[in-house]
């Protein structure tokens, strides 16, 4: 989702058998100061069939720091939700879903300046 190309959702549904429930941003998710960092994003899909899902993400420990006395962007948050529970997992991390299942991956904030 960062550092990767901004696949359309449509393309997305159109290749995979994932529904895309929501593509916003995280506002608020950057650090404070003269300049806030920019927001990160979140993404939520829903598995229509099973499938394996590789997670290779940053920052979820620590947030992109600031510079010049800007304050952190907030830390990025990968959570998976299979029957109606709840897990966040890691930032490297693979696993296995099933129909109805879901993945909501939240990047970090950037860092603010000032």
């Amino acid at each position: 989702m960062t550092n990767t190309r901004n696949t359309p959702v449509e393309a997305l549904e159109y290749g995979l058998p994932v529904r895309v429930l929501e593509y916003s941003l995280r506002e608020g998710s950057g650090g404070v100061g003269r300049y806030r960092g920019g927001d990160g994003i979140r993404r939520a899909f829903e598995f229509l069939s099973s499938a394996t899902v590789t997670i290779n993400s940053e920052r979820r420990a620590y947030g992109p720091y600031g510079l010049r006395g800007g304050g952190p962007g907030q830390v990025g948050v990968n959570r998976v939700i299979q029957g109606g529970v709840e897990t966040i997992v890691g930032a490297k991390v693979t696993v296995q879903v099933n129909p109805g299942d879901r993945v909501v991956i939240e990047t970090p904030g950037g860092g603010g300046w000032g």
